[in-house]
């Protein structure tokens, strides 16, 4: 019987050995099994800490594989040469990668498909980072969802299959081709000494978040629904980044959630679940409508006059947490130190950007971009154009939130605001100090600065959106 040629399993989003429906079909397919990951473009073009995270992800994977006898090959390049050159330079008949669901990646993957096809090689797509794939969600018309609870109602008592187990055995290739490596990557450049401050704020790899998992559904799930706005509370998953590197699978927090809905998790359960929906959601869009990731969703936004203007004023001391708004400043702050930013925050940071100070929304968007580990591009467009009112499912575009209502409802103890913000304290947190090693040398700050005054009245801040929503031209 002839020898089975070797398997290329191109990682991308995926980057845990459990529930993994290409890994699993790789090895069912018999002969050796070659991991690869490849800094191609969509790598590239990163922000600094996304691009640093993927890197600790990677490292830690690595690490993972290397105890089972296997490893991964690190390449630069265009997705389709790099293919090509390993699967000649292997003998591999095969390659095999779990699906995406943005617009920059399915062009990618359509067009490395038909020409790898088209060479002879086998290839196969499997199921990817979602539970419900944008093809298999319709309303009852045939079209695709526009609104979040009808298809949060859709797929609810969908089944969703059991994750799958972690392969046994990892056939490994007698010679292993060539490698680069992460070191001469440099995934964290330009992150700069920002790096040191995040790091341990991080929650790196696969056992990691199975552990999260485990602790949130043991400890934290039932009282979700009530703590989940507390920016200062441990009352969410903390999963974001996980999920959106591949850590962790959403079939696997979607069984917890269920058990823990059974097992008396109540309205706590029941929320996160549909927080899970919410992110499907996102993709749901992405895919159906491409445009939501570059421009605005409803296209009739597209003439309002929103400030375009990266380097106003009030848009840099936006982006360096210095509006004299604490709500606003504070989450700002939590993103440089931590790389990531409580939900409540971030509905407030993007609301005051793009009403308070009328600026676009595509310069949060790329902000985040560049500043979140768990950056996602599907939920960060959708999030930002559901606070901007430009995209689906959002919120009304006259509804301003209220930065100092808000921390008084959401921050009552004032623990939020203390632990991220040094100057208007005596005895400033650790954390809250951390901002400043965090941050450029370039933007001359310490702790010795005085907390600015609000650049915006809050009540002429939204009185000045409401009159330009009165004029709107749509």
């Amino acid at each position: 019987m002839a020898k089975t040629t070797p398997t290329i399993l191109w990682l991308r989003r995926d980057l845990r050995l459990s529930d993994h429906p290409a890994f699993c079909a790789a090895v069912a397919r018999g002969g050796a099994v070659i991991p690869v990951f490849i800094r191609d473009d969509l790598v590239q073009t990163q922000g600094a800490a996304p691009k640093w995270r993927l890197g600790l992800s990677l490292a830690d994977l690595q690490a993972r594989l290397k105890d089972k006898g296997s490893g991964l090959v690190l390449r630069t390049g265009e997705a389709l040469e790099v293919l090509r050159s390993l699967v000649r330079d292997t003998g591999a008949g095969a390659v095999y990668w779990s699906r995406a669901y943005d617009p920059d990646s399915i062009a990618r993957d359509k067009h490395v498909k038909a020409a790898l096809t088209e060479d002879g090689v086998d290839v196969q797509s499997h199921l990817g980072h979602l539970m419900f794939e944008p093809w298999t969600v319709e309303t009852k018309t045939g079209g695709f969802y526009k609104v979040y609870t009808p298809m949060w109602k859709a797929v609810r008592d969908r089944e969703v299959p059991e994750p799958l187990t972690t392969p046994g055995n990892i056939p490994a290739p007698e010679t292993w081709p060539e490698s680069e490596t992460l070191e001469d990557w440099t995934l964290g450049a330009d992150m700069d000494r920002g790096a040191d401050v995040c790091l341990p704020h991080q929650l790196v790899g696969e056992e990691a978040a199975q552990g999260r998992l485990g602790h949130f559904v043991a400890h934290v799930i039932g009282d979700y629904n009530d703590k989940r706005d507390l920016p200062a509370v441990d009352g969410t998953s903390g999963l974001s980044a996980s999920l959106a590197l591949g850590e962790i699978s959403p079939r696997q927090c979607w069984h917890a959630g269920q058990r823990a809905l059974r097992d008396g998790g109540g309205k706590g359960a029941e929320t996160w679940l549909q927080e899970l929906v919410w992110r499907e959601f996102a993709y749901h869009l992405a895919y159906h409508t491409p445009r939501i990731t570059t421009g605005n969703w409803r296209e009739e936004w597209d003439a309002f006059p929103w400030n375009e203007d990266e380097d106003r004023a009030d848009v840099i001391a936006w982006k360096q947490g210095r509006t004299g708004e604490p709500f606003v400043d504070a989450a700002m702050r939590e993103m440089y130190v931590t790389g990531r930013m409580h939900n409540r925050a971030r509905m407030i940071v993007a609301s005051y950007l793009t009403k308070h100070l009328l600026s676009h929304w595509k310069i949060g968007k790329r902000w985040f971009e560049e500043h979140l580990t768990d950056w996602d591009p599907a939920s960060n467009a959708m999030g930002w154009q559901w606070a901007a009112g430009s995209g689906p499912d959002a919120t009304p575009y006259f509804r301003v939130f209220n930065p100092e209502t808000q921390l008084d409802k959401f921050d009552r103890d004032a623990a939020y605001r203390k632990a991220w913000i040094a100057e208007r304290y005596a005895q400033p947190t650790d954390t809250a100090l951390s901002y400043f090693k965090a941050i450029p040398k370039s933007w001359g700050m310490s702790p010795d600065t005085d907390y600015p005054d609000r650049i915006v009245g809050l009540k002429e801040g939204r009185q000045r959106a409401l009159d330009a929503y009165e004029d709107r031209p749509f």
